[in-house]
């Protein structure tokens, strides 16, 4: 059965995140303290605070998606600090400047808190540069490394933390999740309350156990019933919610939506004949590159990492809420980008997947990616390395991802018969 058309848990997602987003530049003219932060930061303490936040990635998608990179980039620029590192980082910063607030939702407001990790040193001075601002505090967590890696992480994390990660790396996250909650409670006024933190760590499991489901469901069906141009925004935007009751109803709307479309045998392309899957950030500017190789090619993508790493890598058991939640933070990025842990999984996602080539997205602040490519290949996966940022509209151009792609397919077409 064709005809698959836009999820109504993507419509719904992106409703819910424009009327909490008013909601939010209601309360910071009101005069609360917004916080921003990193998605490598642990947002949780801030909702079980009660803090309004933004996750610096959302808005450098929504910055992106509305065409300001570049106008936004310029003005990074303008303020003296580099345009072509660390774009990602830097877009909100530089999205305040741009002319166009209303095509924005109004604006980011003035964050009165910025939280993030040191991944790099120019990721820290990436965020100090907010304290420019008079009554902007910056908090960072330290960059800790990678341990050396067990064999299938994810049938681990969950329980085992410190054989995935190390004992030392969670219990210096750990307090420094108690710096920050005395950090924000000086700032806000509020108090913690750990039981509360516990309701929202119990719900984020809920929430992540819900994706699990539906990722394994998208794993299994052949030809795949949805475009990841879909999947991303519905997945991620309760991602930014995680934690709170309307996240994880989200989470398993978009299950039960999907597990109806697989017992319907829908398609997005019913000649299915190359299966895709996109490695790196999402190409907020230009979501319909993931569409515009099905009519032609018979190519859909079918897999990204947002689904996948919100199934794998979050969900956290235990007893102690703060230290579950330095288990779930201290190694999010090595999930994704670590040589020691990243590659087998990548390899057993396209596996599980049924891919016949991967397009890998590598930015430059990517360290890992290499060993991600070479492990795909070492399997006999074809990939195409295309190296740009998803954030730099320059960068992008000259990459040629179209042309480029459109090659790629061809090249896996031919090699399965289809063309």
């Amino acid at each position: 059965m064709s005809g698959a058309g836009r999820l109504a848990a993507t419509t719904a997602a992106l409703a819910h995140q424009r009327a909490w987003f008013a909601d939010l530049r209601e309360r910071a003219a009101a005069g609360e303290a917004v916080a921003l932060v990193n998605a490598d930061a642990p947002q949780e303490v801030l909702r079980a605070m009660d803090v309004p936040y933004v996750v610096n990635q959302w808005w450098a998608s929504i910055v992106t998606a509305k065409q300001l990179a570049q106008e936004s980039l310029a003005v990074v620029a303008g303020l003296g600090h580099p345009d072509d590192s660390r774009q990602y980082d830097v877009l909100a910063l530089g999205s305040r400047g741009v002319a166009d607030q209303d095509a924005l939702w109004g604006g980011l407001p003035k964050p009165g808190i910025v939280i993030a990790e040191l991944s790099g040193d120019a990721t820290g001075k990436a965020f100090e540069a907010w304290t420019d601002e008079p009554g902007t505090a910056f908090f960072p967590y330290e960059r800790t490394a990678a341990v050396p890696a067990p064999e299938r992480w994810w049938d681990l994390v969950a329980h085992d933390w410190e054989r995935v990660f190390g004992a030392d790396r969670i219990a210096l996250m750990a307090e420094e999740n108690r710096q920050l909650i005395a950090f924000l409670e000086e700032r806000t006024g509020r108090t913690f309350d750990l039981d509360r933190l516990r309701e929202v760590m119990d719900l984020v499991n809920e929430q992540e156990e819900w994706n699990m489901r539906t990722r394994d469901l998208i794993a299994q069906a052949r030809p795949t019933p949805v475009r990841v141009s879909d999947t991303i925004p519905a997945v991620m935007v309760p991602q930014w919610h995680r934690g709170s009751p309307w996240g994880r109803d989200a989470a398993r709307a978009l299950h039960d939506e999907v597990e109806a479309l697989v017992a319907a045998g829908t398609a997005v392309v019913p000649d299915e004949r190359v299966r895709l899957m996109w490695v790196g950030r999402g190409l907020w500017g230009d979501t319909a590159l993931y569409r515009r190789f099905e009519e032609e090619f018979g190519a859909v993508f079918v897999w990204s990492m947002y689904l996948a790493i919100a199934a794998d890598g979050y969900v956290r058991y235990g007893d102690d809420p703060v230290e579950a939640l330095a288990a779930r933070f201290v190694g999010v990025t090595d999930l994704l980008y670590s040589p020691l842990l990243a590659p087998q999984w990548y390899v057993r996602e396209a596996r599980t997947h049924g891919v016949d080539g991967v397009v890998h997205l590598v930015a430059d602040d990517v360290a890992g990616a290499r060993f991600i490519t070479l492990a795909l290949q070492e399997q006999g996966i074809p990939v195409l390395e295309v190296r740009a940022s998803n954030a730099d509209p320059r960068a992008l151009e000259r990459a040629d991802l179209d042309g480029s792609i459109a090659r790629f397919v061809q090249e896996l077409a031919g090699q399965r018969g289809g063309g």
